[in-house]
């Protein structure tokens, strides 16, 4: 069955504007999604609403529900830090080995096609010695890189190949996410990055509606159908 697994050079960089995008475009060509998002910081259940595990929900052809935000990121807590600070200030921690059974549990109850959204960047820690690299590696499911085009994104996505590669993980593709106020596009960055990964699969993509979006989407849809 297609998986994967969307993970980020950092925070703030567009993960779940990709993963939404992606299912919907999968539930456009037929496909049943399910997508997950196992663990969540500043999570107020009060305005759970605007929380990105509902905006998945919504992508993914399902009626959101607080009981449905729960079932598909059951490690959620408040502040708005990474998850082994967060769990520190609630007196609280991630149990990895439960982490990685819950994301296989509901990977074998997807129908065509698994979808993991990941928690701020590929090296982000849940608990000590265990990052969202290890999740990824212990899942076996190819992540998709999602970048931005800010100055600065060239080093942070070369780096985080590179952890990759260091790691045997090859990336399904990377994708550039237009950074707001961007001094460089879409297009100059792929074009800098193509030097040091000339086979890596790129999509371009701007986080208004674009023209140019539906086409990437579409691009990404395929390279996870392949697998």
């Amino acid at each position: 069955m297609p998986a994967v697994f969307v993970t980020a050079t950092g925070t703030d960089i567009g993960k779940t504007f990709v993963t939404a995008g992606l299912a919907r475009k999968l539930r456009d060509r037929g496909y049943k999604v399910a997508v997950i998002k196992p663990v969540v910081t500043g999570f107020d259940p009060k305005t759970w609403p605007e929380c990105d595990p509902a905006l998945l929900l919504e992508a993914s052809g399902e009626t959101p529900s607080l009981a449905r935000v729960e079932a598909i990121a059951p490690w959620r807590f408040a502040a708005p830090l990474s998850p082994d600070m967060a769990t520190r200030r609630e007196g609280k921690s991630v149990d990895f080995a439960a982490l990685v059974n819950f994301c296989r549990s509901e990977a074998k109850r997807a129908q065509d096609v698994f979808m993991v959204e990941g928690i701020g960047g590929l090296m982000v820690p849940f608990a000590p010695e265990a990052t969202v690299l290890d999740l990824i590696a212990a899942l076996r499911i190819a992540p998709l890189l999602v970048a931005g085009t800010y100055v600065g994104s060239l080093s942070h996505t070369l780096t985080a190949l590179a952890v990759l590669r260091e790691h045997k993980i090859q990336p399904a593709a990377l994708v550039l996410n237009q950074s707001p106020n961007s001094a460089a596009s879409p297009q100059e960055t792929a074009d800098s990055l193509r030097g040091f990964h000339p086979d890596l699969p790129i999509a371009m993509l701007r986080r208004d509606p674009a023209p140019e979006n539906a086409a990437a989407f579409a691009k990404l849809a395929e390279i996870v159908l392949r697998g």
